[in-house]
């Protein structure tokens, strides 16, 4: 998830530059076929879309490997390259708890929600609480996702990339943030989800092979695993840490972290959108499961090499009180010292693949929910070729909202950054609890819900405003003390357990829903017939056949025995 290695990125503004690689005329070719062959699949899929499902959910025809592809590419961008070796020189391996429980909640979005959200038909997250819930449920979810994609996904995403390119290239941040959300609107814009998928699928194999090579040289540089162990501090092999570590405690990991992680996986529209677009159920879930298999790899790909530059560069690390203070440098300068010619060309096209892949997923889905949960309310006798287009000009205002963000690239400090970050744990808790409960539960109604997330939102705002006014008015209060102060992790499951009461509290207030109007969103209703009075209703896509379940099956246990098996060994 993106709140890794925050304090790492952070410090990304306070270290001097490393000297930077000169391109040699392969790696310009290199990079020039990468950006040939992501143009080319994005006016591929220009010339095919047709209706609203065509351009926003792919015409639900894609398969389980290009939907595991691309739930991996959307979840990955640049600052992961740099937070997460960052926080691997900081801290070690610990920072991969999050990499791995995203797996097991992959495993729920898969098991769980999925079959929900296909059998409801919906193309939007804000519609499927809509159909649960209430307008206003849907209303909340719309602004707070797209108002979070453009002042935190779109500038992170930016910042980020501006910054590494710099060091390891000297691209100007400003000239090469401008290229690359042009290049990345244009793609988006001409060929809708299709064109970002398939484009992911190729960006994923880039990713891959460029975070591979860095990975294996800078292994063999150390003397392999053995050496490396011998030249860094033995916790950094330990991932579970004490109830007392201010970054990573066990109870914030393992009872907190799901929380967010619920929300970013299992409700959050860049994500679920991949997996609206399946052929099947099958192949949906298929999907998942598969991108929890890529997802065991970053620990290794992009944590490891934080660990493999601290023990070749040591000199170059501050340390302060035993922790290292600018463990961000890591990755770039792995890059600049060990790749050689030709591998560098293919380490800056997975940069701008992780990149490309992030941003592209973000202008897709806000637009996606800016022309179905805003502009068809709005006019619901909108044609087809009206909501592509209208769809298509979103996405370009989401593109000229990323430009505008350039020219501040270089005043974001480096607690402004963690504060942008933070926000999205902040507003997770209150989302995650109207989903997980309004499939588990046909008790809660509307009323519940609305209340849930408003009570949410201002726990969240007062402690996001107090933590920021902390910084130059040190605050004595022992209340808000211990509101600053707290763990973010363990204020996630403080913000669950208070939305939880409010939710259940205020339902019980209000009648319980008309049972036709929750048939199929629940458990308990999941047989029922939909009401589909006011929907556009399309074929329902097929369950999945039982030699998928078998096949799902089977992978799944193996994936939940791989990952519980790396974090005993790693314990």
């Amino acid at each position: 998830m993106v709140f890794v290695g925050l304090n790492s990125v952070a410090a990304m503004l306070q270290v001097e530059p490393v000297s930077h690689r000169t391109l040699k005329p392969i790696d310009l070719a290199i990079i020039g076929l990468y950006f040939a062959v992501i143009f080319g699949i994005g006016f591929y899929f220009s010339r095919k879309e047709r209706t609203s499902e065509d351009y926003f959910l792919a015409s639900r025809n894609i398969g389980w490997f290009a939907i595991g592809a691309s739930l991996f590419v959307s979840n990955i961008s640049t600052e992961h390259f740099i937070g997460l070796a960052g926080s691997g020189a900081t801290s070690g391996l610990a920072p991969g708890h999050y990499e791995w429980l995203a797996v097991l909640i992959l495993l729920l979005l898969g098991w769980v929600f999925v079959p929900f959200y296909l059998r409801s038909n919906v193309f939007t997250m804000p519609e499927f609480l809509e159909r649960r819930f209430s307008r206003s449920c849907a209303t909340y979810l719309a602004s707070v996702s797209v108002i979070a994609y453009i002042f935190t996904k779109i500038s992170v995403h930016l910042y980020a990339a501006a910054i590494v390119l710099e060091r390891v290239v000297g691209w100007s941040p400003m000239t090469s943030a401008i290229i690359l959300v042009i290049a990345t609107g244009i793609y988006t814009i001409a060929g809708g989800l299709a064109a970002v998928i398939y484009t992911d699928l190729v960006q994923t194999l880039i990713l891959l092979a460029g975070a591979f090579a860095l990975t294996f040289i800078g292994l063999e540089k150390v003397g392999g695993f053995a050496g490396l162990r011998a030249a860094v501090p033995a916790d950094y092999f330990h991932m579970i840490k004490p109830v007392s570590d201010s970054a990573y405690p066990w109870t914030g990991i393992f009872f907190g972290a799901p929380i967010l992680g619920i929300w970013y996986w299992c409700t959050d529209q860049v994500i679920v959108q991949r997996v609206l677009s399946a052929k099947d159920e099958g192949h949906a879930k298929a999907g998942t499961i598969f991108a929890g298999f890529l997802k065991v790899l970053p620990v290794f790909l992009l944590v490891l090499p934080g660990l493999i530059a601290f023990a070749l560069y040591p000199s170059l690390f501050h340390v302060v009180g035993g922790h290292v203070t600018n463990g961000d440098i890591a990755y770039p300068e792995m890059v600049v010292r060990l790749l050689p010619t030709g591998l560098v060309g293919l380490m800056i096209a997975a940069l701008l693949a992780a990149l490309m892949g992030a941003m592209s997923s973000v202008f897709n889905s806000a637009s996606t929910m800016v022309t179905l949960d805003f502009y068809k309310k709005f006019s619901p006798g909108a044609t087809e070729r009206q909501l592509v287009t209208f769809g298509r000009i979103a996405t370009g205002v989401m593109v000229v909202l990323g430009i505008l963000w350039v020219p501040f690239i270089h005043l974001l400090s480096a607690q402004l950054w963690i504060y942008l970050q933070s926000v999205q744990a902040y507003i997770s808790p209150p989302i995650a609890v109207c989903f997980i409960f309004g499939i588990l539960w046909t008790r809660v109604n509307g009323q519940g819900a609305i209340s849930s997330l408003l009570a949410g939102f201002v726990l969240g705002a007062a402690r996001f405003i107090f933590e920021v006014l902390d910084k130059t008015r040190h605050y004595d209060s022992g209340a808000i003390r211990w509101l600053v102060d707290m763990n973010f992790l363990h204020y996630a499951i403080f913000m669950f357990a208070i939305c939880t009461a409010v939710l259940i509290g205020v339902s019980l207030m209000y009648p319980a829903p008309d049972r036709k109007k929750i048939a199929g969103l629940t458990f308990a209703t999941v047989d029922e017939k939909i009401d589909t009075t006011g929907m556009t209703v399309t074929p329902r896509l097929a369950r999945e056949t039982r030699t998928e379940r078998m096949m799902n099956v089977a992978f799944t246990c193996v994936l939940v025995a791989l990952v519980l098996g790396l974090w005993i060994h790693f314990r």
